[in-house]
């Protein structure tokens, strides 16, 4: 009966407010899951992430020492372009990824995992082996190992070129939205410094005096993370000088705990604007110890820069698996605390028990979808545009057989003809005028042709493709060429049977465009005027349903002010006796989001009640235990 409630409500009290600005992330990992090793796993794993509201996600690109992506740098230094021993091959995951993630609207900046460690327990493994100067070592002449991980030197200026190296090479390389170093990149425990690279830099700059002997002394503390904060400075500019879009993401772990272990000055990071959003690793699992650390977490950042701050919330480890209730009540701190989004470390933990905490945020804190909040009211990554073989949008020319093998969507088409002429017509209704790169599903099979003839359109030229359809390793999208649209019904692309040779099938399947953010950076995606949070001032006065709802024990509730009012806001129980007072204040015109706190209080109807000046408005909710 309880369930039979539940779901009733659920249904009754269904939010249809529109789009949001929030950061909704997660990380995808190479260990304890399945998702990057094989391209299947990528398409299932975006199409399910778009569907319950991810709007970003961070695959891991560095791992071990290695790169995860083949990498032209790891080849010349180490004779490994790919992580040995692993499943990855010569298969380019992150290729596959991008399209599949930017297809659905998610934005992808790749994590560089290992950061200025070299190795796990392997005594600086085949970095120091081959650069022995790069690691860093205590005040004993020893190799630094901390927690197991073996460390380099991150103020050597090699080991600065080497990784600044591979993040430009992943944006050289992919049309990527930026890339993201963690609680490893920049870091160096505290005990390293005493490696002869590192000390003739310090004497250099203090008239040949040695280092202080002691690690944790102060000044001798602040200069090396000071040089951690310049090597930032100088990541951020190289990044930047790639593109202003592309974001440097930083997942540190928290301050001032990461500054003195690992001297890591995430405050300076935040405060001088050396990156543009901050996801501290707020890894607890309970929520008292969640709210201290977010609480500590943001006293240490104030109010100077907090509109890039998020949350990283631990969600899987090991056997460990947050519950939904916490997970609820984790987004609900964050928005009470005006942390306008999260990133979940990591996937797995949305997959577990039957999708249990992705259904979780599907149908409750991420039922409305989202723009990221530092795209300021932009869809970056518009959702791509696909048009099928069946659509009224394609021009089919001669006669055609439905073939059943599957494609994007349902069939495909085939034609074995040779002699009379045979063409599809692909037609896009392009809303915005761009750069884009134009896709064919593929569906290779060893009888289709190996010169398929395909012309793709832009809007004052064309260009000939010729695909070959049987190679079986080229499945699923890939791209024909990047041309420049206008705006209005275009024909894009057109496959026809020039080329076909008997006996051989020509085959035609969905075709797709993406903008491509590398030639158009700055082309603004219009956002309609319905989606919230977009529009600066609110049109007129509102109030949201809650979320989650039903709660246990808390939830949130969004309104709108069209103008600067006296607000009270007031929750009354069932039989009208007032439990708590929310608000009573005036506040100016914007959007809002206030939290209700239910524990100590039974299950139950409650209702909320808001007056702000002559306006008025009521919503139920429903705490359930």
């Amino acid at each position: 009966m309880k369930r039979l409630i539940y779901i009733l409500l659920l249904v009754l009290f269904i939010n249809t407010s529109a789009q949001l600005n929030e950061f909704r992330g997660v990380w995808l990992t190479n260990v304890d899951s399945n998702v990057l090793f094989s391209d299947d796993n990528i398409v299932e794993a975006m199409d399910y992430l778009r569907s319950i509201g991810i709007n970003v996600v961070f695959p891991v690109v560095y791992n071990k020492g290695y790169t995860l992506y083949p990498s032209a740098i790891m080849d010349s230094l180490f004779n490994e372009p790919v992580l040995p021993n692993s499943s990855f091959g010569n298969r380019d995951f992150l290729e596959r990824l991008i399209i599949e993630a930017h297809r659905n609207g998610i934005e992808v900046i790749p994590w560089f995992e290992f950061g200025f460690s070299s190795s796990y327990s392997l005594n600086g493994g085949h970095i120091v082996e081959k650069f022995p100067h790069w690691a860093t070592l205590n005040n004993q002449g020893e190799l630094v190992v901390k927690n197991g991980f073996d460390w380099l030197s991150g103020i050597n200026p090699e080991v600065q070129d080497f990784m600044l190296g591979l993040m430009l090479e992943v944006i050289d390389k992919y049309d990527v939205d930026g890339v993201q170093g963690d609680d490893r990149l920049p870091a160096m425990p505290t005990e390293g410094g005493y490696d002869s690279v590192t000390v003739s830099i310090y004497k250099s700059e203090h008239f040949g005096s040695e280092p202080p002997a002691q690690f944790s002394n102060t000044t001798w503390r602040r200069w090396r993370a000071d040089k951690l904060n310049e090597f930032l400075g100088r990541v951020r500019d190289s990044v930047k000088a790639r593109g202003d879009y592309l974001i440097l993401s930083s997942s540190p772990t928290v301050f001032p705990w990461g500054y003195n272990e690992y001297l890591q000055d995430s405050k300076t990071w935040a405060a001088e604007g050396l990156v543009d959003n901050i996801v501290p690793q707020l890894y607890r699992q309970s929520l008292s110890s969640y709210r201290t650390e977010l609480s500590n977490s943001l006293n240490q950042v104030g109010n100077g820069n907090r509109e890039i701050y998020f949350a990283g919330v631990l969600a899987k480890v090991g056997s460990y698996v947050v519950t939904p209730t916490l997970l609820n009540d984790m987004i609900a701190e964050n928005r009470s605390r005006q942390v306008w989004g999260e990133c979940f470390f990591f996937y797995e933990a949305l997959r577990a028990n039957g999708n249990e905490n992705g259904e979780i945020l599907k149908d409750g804190p991420y039922s409305r979808p989202a723009l990221l909040p530092y795209r300021k009211g932009e869809a970056f990554r518009p959702v791509a545009d696909i048009v099928n073989e069946d659509s009224s949008l394609v021009n089919v020319i001669g006669e055609w057989e439905e073939y059943p093998q599957k494609g994007f969507e349902g069939m495909i088409l085939r034609t074995d003809e040779a002699e009379n002429y045979r063409a599809i017509e692909y037609y896009v209704d392009v809303s915005t005028p761009a750069y884009y790169d134009v896709y064919t599903f593929r569906t290779p099979n060893t009888p289709w042709t190996d010169v398929a003839n395909y012309k793709v359109y832009s809007s004052d030229d064309s260009t000939t493709v010729i695909v070959d359809q049987s190679d079986l390793s080229k499945k699923g999208w890939h791209k024909l060429a990047t041309v420049n649209l206008e705006s209005g019904k275009q024909k894009v692309v057109k496959v026809d049977n020039e080329n076909n040779e008997n006996g051989k099938y020509l085959v035609s399947d969905a075709v797709m465009i993406m903008i491509n953010r590398k030639l158009s950076p700055d082309v603004v995606v219009s956002v309609k005027e319905e989606t919230n949070n977009v529009i600066n001032t609110p049109a007129s006065f509102s109030i949201s349903q809650n979320y989650p709802n039903p709660f246990n024990p808390s939830t949130i509730i969004e309104y709108n002010l069209n103008e600067a009012e006296h607000v009270n806001i007031r929750v009354f129980g069932s039989l009208g006796r007032e439990v708590k007072q929310l608000m009573n204040n005036q506040q100016p015109a914007g959007r809002y989001k206030i939290q209700f706190d239910g524990s100590g209080l039974s299950s139950g109807v409650y209702m909320l009640k808001i007056n702000a000046g002559s306006h008025s408005d009521s919503i139920k909710m429903l705490l359930l235990k």
